[in-house]
């Protein structure tokens, strides 16, 4: 049919129904940080429920010299912008996940990426908690309240929750909570709890 010489509309085209928000929804940013090679791609890709955006590069030589990448030797791809899910908690709350880079050389993006975050997670490798003290330095620096998540890589030592608190050097009141990076209701579970934390936090200050 020539739709320019009748009078009926051109019908819309298809569109998953499931990728689609109810009007009511209100949307909160949260940026999951961490060191280089913790899980963060991993997780925002197991969580959202639409596919994800990734920015993920082969490293290179060049790289050599310039990237500090302890205890993660294997891994050979690198997030060098950003990662993007979603995720619907219920019809009045959607989550919009942003994932920041790794490397060092690209925590400039950070200034963008958090602009409007409500929060954050904090992604763990218990083999490599040293690379996770600069970017609890830095959220705490942005006053961005944020969550621990230790990652449970297999064959990760375990230590109990006052451990990694000293090691972290974190307040009582931050809560910290193990996942599974692969798994979308383990990293569901720790959005919620970063929820909760941030409900209360806002309770408290209305208080």
């Amino acid at each position: 049919m020539d739709y320019a010489n009748s009078d009926a509309p051109p019908k819309a085209g298809p569109r998953d129904p499931d990728l689609l928000l109810p009007h009511s929804a209100r949307g909160v940013k949260v940026v999951v940080v961490g060191g280089f090679g913790v899980g963060k791609t991993t997780m925002v890709g197991a969580v959202s429920e639409i596919p994800p955006l990734t920015t993920e590069e082969t490293m290179t030589q060049a790289g050599v010299g310039i990237d500090h990448n302890p205890g993660a030797a294997g891994k050979n791809t690198t997030t060098v912008a950003m990662d993007f899910g979603r995720i619907s908690i219920n019809e009045e709350l959607v989550l919009y996940l942003f994932g920041t880079p790794g490397q060092e050389r690209f925590w400039f993006l950070w200034n963008g990426i958090f602009e409007g975050a409500l929060g954050a997670v904090v992604l763990v490798d218990t083999r490599r908690i040293e690379v996770c003290f600069e970017v609890v330095t830095r959220l705490e620096d942005r006053r961005v309240p944020f969550v621990v998540a230790v990652n449970a890589f297999p064959e990760a030592p375990h230590y109990p929750v006052p451990e990694l608190r000293t090691a972290l050097a974190l307040s009582d009141s931050v809560p910290i909570v193990t996942c599974d990076a692969r798994d979308r209701a383990s990293c569901r579970d720790a959005l919620l709890e970063l929820m909760v934390y941030l409900c209360t936090l806002a309770a408290q200050e209305s208080a």
